[in-house]
């Protein structure tokens, strides 16, 4: 017969962890269809995979494509990292249930929570919906290059519900009932399940809480217990960090391990439990997953394979821009900038301004000026695998000040160096241990967020640094956290593992070169809000039900990609 797609002479590596091994791969329609040596096979068309690993596609159990989905329809950065399938709708955020009247409320919940531009989502997202279900189909609508699932949002639902009274106030029984009403309707319409954050981190762009941190427990556990009388579902939680009372840090995971006990739905959420601030918080947190998992909960924890960072970059956002001297300076075009970088009495003003300044963290502010500024943890990006100098390896090599030695690096590079300023997971010991526990999956590049400030090459980093240039894990191991792993967790059929029958959401990569290419700024978003993009090197050929998607990470005008509902819907 001919197949439409045959890859061969491969090392086929599946997705379950087992040892890969030297195969052909036949495609037919949206399936795979043979495994094996296929001498002799024809198909229409034939991929060369002579000393590269053929492996399922990558699936991210963490982004925040919801509003990126509707002008964005290949994916990125996802889609140039090997990754075919998504899960958005975390944290909580979800752009319905909501009527066109209040998006307000759900926008304001993303633009300081998630850093989305306001004015990229007034200008991209065409709003046709009130309901979660109407949401899916207009999303199912859409062109795509690569396949989506969504949880509800908790914050979602109670701005839906309660109006600008889910911003300060616990709902009431008659909240509460319509609460359950609308999650039982997404859960019908294809939601995969029901997300939410408990974390200060997540505020509006006022400095307050973000709706689902004013629910109370009890409201929580009541919509995580529908799930549990639905049979149905996960729940994503973004959980509070750095707690420094050990009772209420205690409580806090008894909380959540007891409501996944009882209730039997599956919990996930994310990682970034080391902070230089709090070194041994992650035992216990990892203590507590294992002892759920041994009472018969399901639980798993979204690992990053590598800090989690937050990019700084004269182009962009500088950790001082909202001094006043900064401030005023920062708004002159980048060219006049750097002018006055090279003005002596400019840099001066600019310099002594830092020396004088005394931080204070202000929740109304983004996160990234929530943190005072250790140069010892500032990395100049000159490359996208560790080993990475400080600022102040550099100052001290120099024998220069930390910030004179960072304006000096930027404009050693036009302005355009973005440097690295982790926010928690710095241990790269706490990271090993992580990523090499079995109820860790490597998903969590928090796609969609954070967009001009973020990056999270989790699948580059995780093939190229753990595992060619530490030996960290097997390439097997690595592959099943990030396909096999996430999508058998997120129940979805047929993805995350090439066998017979199964979706042919296919990566053909180079295990030799796989790594995190070089991030760039780009102004393509709605209303030319900027971005920063970040391809995979390495990455030969992306497949997307049955259909090329990427080539050398260059789109082939396919969009394959579908919605992923989850099982309650008949649709």
């Amino acid at each position: 017969m001919a197949y439409d797609i045959l890859i061969k002479g491969g090392t086929v590596v599946d997705g379950t962890g087992l040892p890969g091994y030297r195969a052909d791969v036949a495609i037919s329609d949206d399936r795979i269809a043979a495994i094996g040596d296929l001498k002799g096979e024809s198909a229409k068309d034939t991929i060369d995979a002579d000393g590269l690993t053929v492996s399922p596609g990558f699936v991210d159990g963490h982004t925040h494509m919801d509003a990126q989905v509707f002008w964005d329809h290949l994916g990125g950065n996802s889609c140039w990292a090997g990754v075919t399938s998504v899960v958005m709708g975390n944290c909580g955020f979800t752009l319905a249930p909501c009527s066109e009247k209040q998006k307000s409320l759900v926008l304001h919940n993303f633009e300081r929570a998630e850093d989305i531009p306001i004015e990229a989502m007034e200008a991209g997202i065409p709003w046709q919906w009130d309901t979660f279900p109407e949401y899916l189909d207009v999303v199912d609508a859409l062109p795509k290059g690569i396949n989506y699932a969504s949880y509800v949002g908790h914050s979602a639902l109670r701005t839906h519900v309660m109006g600008e009274r889910a911003m300060e106030e616990e709902a009431d029984a008659d909240d509460y009932a319509a609460l359950k009403r609308e999650l039982e309707a997404s859960m019908r319409a294809g939601a995969i399940g029901f997300s939410t954050s408990r974390t200060n981190a997540h505020r509006t762009p006022l400095g307050k809480p973000v709706a689902s941190r004013m629910a109370s427990w009890d409201e929580f556990a009541g919509l995580v217990g529908l799930l549990g009388e639905l049979g149905t579902g996960i729940v994503e939680i973004a959980r509070q960090n750095g707690i420094d009372d050990p009772d209420e840090l205690r409580a806090e995971q008894d909380s959540i391990r007891r409501l996944a006990v009882d209730t039997g739905v599956p919990f996930t959420f994310g990682s970034s439990f080391y902070r230089r601030t709090h070194p041994d918080h992650w035992r216990s947190q990892i203590g507590m997953v294992d002892q759920a998992i041994s009472e018969g909960a399901r639980m798993m924890i979204q690992g990053t394979a590598t800090w989690n960072v937050s990019l700084r970059s004269f182009e962009t956002r500088t950790p001082y821009d909202v001094l006043p001297v900064w401030n005023t300076f920062r708004k002159l075009p980048l060219e006049e900038q750097e002018k006055g970088l090279r003005d002596p009495a400019m840099r001066a003003k600019l310099v002594g301004a830092v020396h004088a300044h005394c931080h204070k963290p202000d929740p109304a502010l983004p996160n990234l000026f929530q943190r005072p500024v250790d140069w010892d943890w500032i990395f100049p990006l000159t490359r996208t695998l560790p080993p990475f100098p400080s600022v102040a390896d550099i100052a001290r090599e120099r024998g220069h000040d930390p910030v004179d030695v960072f304006i000096d690096l930027a404009l050693e590079n036009q302005l355009k160096l973005f440097f690295i300023q982790p926010s928690n997971n710095e241990d790269q010991d706490f990271v090993r241990a992580l990523i090499s526990h079995p109820a860790t999956a490597v998903t969590f590049s928090d796609a969609g967020a954070h967009v001009a400030t973020t990056i999270n090459p989790i699948h580059g980093h995780l093939l190229g640094h753990w595992v060619r240039n530490e030996g960290a894990m097997t390439l097997e191991a690595a592959v099943r956290k990030i396909s096999f792993d996430v999508a058998s967790f997120f129940g979805l059929e047929g993805r995350g593992w090439l066998r017979e029958g199964n979706y042919a959401d296919v990566c053909v990569f180079d295990p030799d070169t796989v790594a995190p290419a070089m991030p760039n700024l780009v102004r393509d978003l709605p209303a030319g809000a900027p971005r920063i993009i970040q391809k995979t090197d390495g990455i030969k050929h992306t497949i997307v039900n049955g259909q090329r998607f990427m080539n050398d990470n260059e789109h082939t005008g396919a969009y394959a990609g579908r919605l992923m509902r989850g099982p309650l819907c008949h649709n």
